[in-house]
């Protein structure tokens, strides 16, 4: 412990006596590195804050009903293209920075320091600063005011640009899918128009029944001999009436007895109607049949006149007539059977001629109603698209508010130099002590009596200096030196209180 004392005092001692080495170092230190730190040239910075407002009222009111567009992931977007070259390009003409430029290599180094110096800080989503720094206070704010500018443009235009671009490229895939909906269409009604008989009927709602025209006319053909048979019964059944009905009867009977032919006339016509629907052993036919022969027996009032003539029946001219049209009616349907049996005919052989046209039909519909449904789905989105861009254009679906405006700065933010004032201070101390400090190992004097018997010699003792009295040069080198130290912390406030001055001004 005495010898590390001991060491510690002789290193004390020899450092001491280089005293003004290390006071000098110390000045030398200091002055330099203070004129250095204020020849540094001041670096001011321009900031803004940007904060994202997304309409939280129309963006639920748009959903399922406009295109939807993430305004978090748009402006993440474009924080990250911000600094891009074509920005960059913008923002050099927009400020005086294209006045200190004389080449395209002044352009191109530019552009790279102004993508390394700018900052971009996203803070939160939705908030984020731009920062810039400059020695010219006035051009850092124009830098950060004009990047505002950018970015808000590129904000409100850049959405509306691209809702822009989706709705022509919309409108030409709309043109185009008319164009092929158009010839699917032509090809369709060709198709339907020359194998109309063999395909599916259109319903009237847009869609196909499951009958087709041969279904109808073999229908039909089955109806009409129904038909034929019914008249052909009922054609029979008036000749039979016809033939049973006498073509003349008494001028007697019809003079005198006008009732009684007016009741056998109705008996008759009854009769006929109910032979054309029952046997002759039903019930009510017989009636009438008894009826007619009792009328046709009874005696005419005024028989015992002679000289009776004969006039036409009435009755049997009427079955005439009426076998008349039944025959007509025969006709008529006779007909179209043939008309109906001969179209018949002819689908079915069209049909046996062309067995894959309703494969084929149906292959041409599913084509025209995917296209359909496409060319619809496209009108659909094309609609919402332009919602969208309402909602953008019209609504300003997203705001961008400037939370902090840049200004132009006042204080420069470096160097900081009441930091580095004390900084240089204590490094010129620091430096000085040291150099003294290494002068000190190279002194091969010895200081102690141990210092001699490091030599190997024997060294009988030593001889202190007592009562030594303190002489005036060594007092004024002491006052010298602190005098030197002290100017050099003086010379350190000044400068410091300049500084604070300067701000304070500021």
């Amino acid at each position: 412990m005495d010898s590390l004392s001991l060491q510690l005092r002789r290193y004390l001692k020899a450092t001491w006596q280089r005293r003004w080495i290390a006071l000098g170092v110390a000045w030398l230190v200091c002055v330099l590195g203070w004129v250095g730190i204020y020849l540094i040239p001041n670096q001011y910075e321009s900031s803004a804050r940007l904060y994202v407002d997304t309409d939280a009222v129309l963006t639920p009111l748009l959903k399922g009903v406009a295109a939807e567009s993430s305004a978090t992931g748009q402006l993440d977007i474009l924080q990250r293209t911000l600094l891009s070259r074509p920005n960059l390009q913008k923002l050099i003409s927009k400020t005086d920075l294209d006045l200190t430029l004389k080449g395209p290599e002044d352009r191109e180094r530019l552009i790279k320091e102004l993508g390394a110096d700018i900052k971009v800080k996203p803070q939160t989503k939705t908030l984020f600063t731009i920062e810039y720094r400059n020695p010219n206070p006035k051009l850092a704010y124009d830098v950060v005011q004009t990047l505002l500018n950018i970015f808000i443009e590129n904000a409100t235009g850049t959405n509306r640009a691209d809702m822009e671009n989706a709705r022509r490229f919309l409108d030409r895939q709309i043109a185009a899918y008319d164009v092929q909906l158009t010839a699917a269409e032509r090809r369709r009604a060709e198709f339907r128009s020359r194998y109309l008989s063999i395909l599916p009927q259109d319903n009237g709602q847009g869609g196909f029944s499951g009958t087709t025209r041969l279904d109808q006319v073999r229908s039909q053909v089955i109806a009409l001999n129904g038909q034929l048979q019914d008249a052909l019964l009922k054609r029979d059944g008036l000749q039979q009436e016809l033939a049973k009905t006498p073509p003349t009867v008494s001028s007697d009977t019809l003079d005198g007895g006008s009732g009684t032919a007016s009741k056998l006339a109705q008996a008759e016509e009854q009769l006929r109607e109910l032979r054309l629907q029952y046997t002759d052993d039903f019930p009510d036919v017989i009636a009438t049949r008894n009826l007619i022969a009792s009328l046709k027996a009874s005696p005419p009032p005024g028989k015992g006149r002679s000289g009776g003539r004969s006039a036409s029946n009435p009755v049997y001219e009427q079955l005439k007539l009426k076998l008349v049209d039944a025959e007509a009616n025969v006709g008529s349907l006779k007909r179209q059977l043939a008309e109906a049996t001969k179209e018949r005919d002819s689908i079915e052989e069209l049909a046996k001629q062309a067995p894959g046209v309703q494969a084929e039909y149906k292959a041409l519909d599913r084509d025209y109603g995917v296209l359909k449904q496409d060319h619809d789905e496209l009108l659909t989105r094309r609609e919402a698209a332009q919602i969208a861009q309402a909602a953008e254009t019209q609504a300003d679906k997203v705001k961008l508010n400037v939370v902090d405006p840049p200004q132009v700065p006042r204080i420069p933010v470096t160097p900081n130099r009441l930091v580095l004032l004390p900084a240089v201070l204590l490094v010129g101390l620091g430096v000085g002590v040291g150099i003294a400090f290494l002068l000190s190992q190279f002194d091969r004097s010895f200081h102690t009596i141990e210092d001699l018997r490091d030599l190997g010699l024997p060294v009988l003792g030593g001889i202190s200096l007592l009562g030594a009295a303190i002489s005036p040069r060594r007092v004024v080198s002491t006052i010298g030196f602190c005098a030197g130290l002290l100017a050099l912390v003086v010379v350190f406030g000044g400068l410091v209180a300049y500084v604070l001055r300067t701000q304070a001004m500021v």
